[in-house]
């Protein structure tokens, strides 16, 4: 009431009457300013946006001592000298204001039995070391017993020893993983009729239709496909790899990331003559010997087995105890295979005796192809080095080695059927060519350009007649250049993903056969 008989006016700055000097001397009252300094009446300026924040020197330590505890139990300490605890006070006064180190050390720490003496085996005293149990589970354990099993009053319990069995050396079958499976190899056959009216299976190459089977491959000119003649599904998962029956292509081997290989009919039926069921992870190549009896199959199971095509049994087994990429028969000695791995190595078996005989030992990443050239006395290996290496075969030393700043990895090849050139899908989105002879050197002039493969290892084709190359594309494209011009001949669409899978048939040079993420293998004319 005084206060607004003093001040009419909240503006005013003057006093209308006298006041007493009591209400002049008065001490202030209410709240005290934040943000009025102890010394004059000068405003602090504010530091932060909400106001004014008070410096304060902690060490590391207690920050992040304060930090843990306000994070664990919502409340910690003030920096200042007070002590004061700010935040969750009734958790605070729960646990006494303590932080997670003071809480700690009220913890009791759990006893244990002492190690006991490493000369005693039986009895009071006996070694127990790292076996030594808390005290609170033998009491708990002792409890226990107690409780199963009361003694009369004129009974004793008396502990008997249990001598222990001895038990014989385990076996090596005992050994294995129980879930081991790579070792189990199994087979289906899926067609409807597995012999002919004169017992033969569908290993024989039909004579009755209107293409001959048995002449030399690339003898006819070879044309650009243009509609989808068949469709094959293999399963859901992305194809790695096709490859054509040798000589005759009236068969289809394919491998499929769902770890299993089928076979397939391209002329009469087209259907699904067998699965073979032996890998336990995605199969990454996969190769028919020159007379196609038998094929190898390359796995990340890091297994690389030996099959063979008519009854689908396992002949052997190779491993190295790295990843298999890429495997080659050797055509000119059929027992012989190369297999390019993950650690950077070649490998040479002998299918034999199923023994390593050869390890070439020179590029610095994996192996990515192995194309045999010069009458298949050499091999040319690319790897994810950028580099490409030419050997001798049965010789660990390159007799070429070719990496220029400005190559990339080459993914994918294929032999020129002249014998003179290999196509190599380079990672920078072209094909690249280089001479199989002597030299190995770069084609300059030859470079197919126009789509693109880029994040895929997309396959390249070379038609039998060498007039044409043909690529997937990362967009579900097939690409088809001329060879003499190099420029792009035809493309078109063939699935929704990409396509990482081309192959001609040799013996209808008209018809290619693709496959991609899809699952799905196209048959195009």
């Amino acid at each position: 009431m005084r206060l607004q008989m003093m001040l009419a006016k909240p503006t005013d700055t003057t006093l209308t009457y006298n006041v007493r000097y009591e209400d002049l001397s008065r001490p202030t009252q209410g709240p005290t300013n934040p943000f009025k300094t102890t010394e004059g009446n000068a405003l602090k300026r504010k530091n932060v946006l909400t106001g004014y924040a008070e410096e304060a020197v902690i060490s590391d330590a207690t920050f992040t001592i304060q930090h843990r505890t306000f994070q664990s139990r919502g409340y910690a300490q003030e920096p200042n000298a007070t002590g004061n605890v700010v935040g969750d006070l009734v958790t605070a006064e729960k646990y006494g204001g303590r932080d997670v180190v003071q809480a700690k050390s009220d913890r009791e720490r759990r006893k244990r039995q002492k190690k006991g003496d490493s000369s005693i085996l039986e009895g009071e005293g006996r070694y127990l070391g790292p076996w030594a149990k808390y005290q609170e589970d033998v009491q708990y354990e002792d409890d226990e017993a107690l409780a199963k099993e009361e003694l009369a009053s004129d009974e004793e319990y008396i502990e008997e020893a249990i001598v222990p069995e001895r038990l014989g050396a385990m076996t090596k079958a005992n050994t294995d993983y129980q879930d081991d499976l790579s070792n189990m190899e199994t087979t289906e056959f899926n067609g409807s009729e597995q012999y002919d009216y004169q017992g033969r299976t569908y290993m024989h190459a039909p004579r009755d239709i209107e293409v001959d089977l048995y002449k030399e491959g690339g003898a006819e000119k070879s044309f650009i496909p243009k509609k989808l003649v068949h469709t094959w599904r293999h399963g859901s998962k992305p194809i790695n790899a096709i490859r054509f029956f040798p000589n005759t292509a009236h068969l289809l081997l394919t491998a499929s990331a769902d770890a299993k290989i089928k076979i397939f009919d391209v002329y009469r039926d087209k259907e699904l003559l067998r699965t073979y069921n032996g890998h336990t992870k995605s199969v990454s190549d996969i190769d028919f010997s020159p007379d196609g009896t038998q094929f190898l199959s390359a796995s990340f199971d890091r297994q690389m087995k030996l099959w063979d095509t008519e009854t689908g049994k396992c002949i052997s087994r190779f491993k190295t105890g790295a990843n298999p990429h890429c495997i080659k028969f050797n055509p000119s000695k059929p027992t012989e295979f190369l297999a390019g791995m993950s650690d950077k190595k070649i490998v040479q078996f002998d299918t034999v005796s199923g023994e390593m005989t050869q390890e070439y030992d020179h590029h610095l990443g994996p192996i990515n192809t192995i194309t045999f050239c010069d009458e298949n006395r050499r091999f040319i290996t690319t790897s994810d080095d950028k580099s490409l290496r030419a050997w001798d075969l049965n010789i660990p030393v390159p007799i070429k080695f070719i990496a220029e700043p400005y190559m990339y990895p080459l993914t994918a090849a294929s032999a020129h059927p002249s014998g003179k050139s290999v196509c190599f899908q380079s990672g920078d989105n072209q094909i690249v060519v280089y001479a199989s002879t002597d030299r190995f050197r770069q084609n300059r002039k030859k470079c197919f350009r126009g789509h693109n493969t880029s994040g895929y290892a997309i396959d390249v084709s070379v038609s039998p007649d060498g007039s044409f190359v043909a690529s997937g594309d990362g967009a579900g494209l097939v690409c088809f250049w001329d060879w003499r011009t190099s420029k792009m001949y035809d493309k078109f669409k063939a699935g929704e993903g990409a396509i990482t899978c081309v192959q001609w048939n040799r013996q209808t040079s008209s018809r290619v056969a693709t496959a991609g993420l899809e699952g799905v293998i196209k048959y195009w004319d």
